[in-house]
């Protein structure tokens, strides 16, 4: 019989694989952060609040190189609308939810929290106390994250540089998606969004990014409507 504290240990408890690319993830950004020019206390305070390892590698980028504020806020709110995508994709199962447990619930939204989430709504291992779920996974993954900038931050002196931690950022994301990958529409999805990503790049405030998952949103779902439109044939 699940119960409040057993579905928030098993998602805690399955968030647990993804730390080994968050760990790495949150190192760059410590150390990015410093390099920056921000202060320990204001890198970690941006993990704390911000929650956004994507979002927050841009900000200390583009706030280094000397971009004005308004450009740096508008591309992080460009890299972050992505979230939109997994909000809609996740509202059918906790739109009768209170709306604070949904305010929570959307403060941890991350991709990997998303992907955690959705594969347990996806199973046949759904209980009342499913929100309990994916707050286990997001209190675990916001731990392991400020625990991995606390040490990025300490050690922004120290990591040589041959470490090529920014790799670490590549595999965290191959990670989340390749299990996911099931059917050929989502293989399609996927090079679709590959290519236009790469075409795209010359675009301004990284748009290429959101003009890239909705092209392959759309391969997707039209390679999925004919595929069902010839089964019902």
């Amino acid at each position: 019989m699940a119960t409040k504290s057993s579905e928030l240990f098993r998602g805690a408890k399955d968030i647990l694989p993804h730390h080994l690319g968050v760990f790495p993830f949150g190192l760059v950004f410590g150390v990015l952060a410093i390099a920056s020019g921000l202060s320990p206390l204001e890198a970690i305070l941006m993990s704390s609040i911000v929650f956004g390892g994507a979002s927050q590698i841009v900000f200390v980028q583009l706030w280094s190189a000397g971009v004005p504020p308004f450009i740096v806020g508008t591309s992080v709110s460009i890299v972050n609308l992505r979230h939109v995508l997994y909000s809609a994709s996740l509202s059918q199962y906790i739109k009768n939810l209170p709306l604070v447990w949904r305010l929570i619930l959307a403060y941890f939204l991350t991709d990997q929290t998303y992907a955690n989430g959705l594969n347990h709504y996806r199973s046949n291992q759904l209980s009342k106390y499913d929100h309990y779920y994916f707050l286990g996974s997001g209190l675990a993954l916001w731990s392991g994250w400020q625990i991995a900038t606390i040490f990025g931050v300490l050690g922004a002196t120290i990591i040589p540089s041959e470490w090529s931690l920014t790799f670490a950022i590549s595999l965290t994301f191959i990670a989340i998606v390749a299990p996911m990958i099931k059917r050929f529409s989502d293989v399609a999805a996927c090079i679709t969004t590959g290519i236009l990503a790469i075409i795209l790049q010359p675009l301004p405030w990284k748009l290429w990014l959101i003009a890239a998952g909705f092209g392959g949103i759309l391969i997707g779902w039209f390679i999925n409507y004919l595929m069902k439109e010839g089964k019902n044939k």
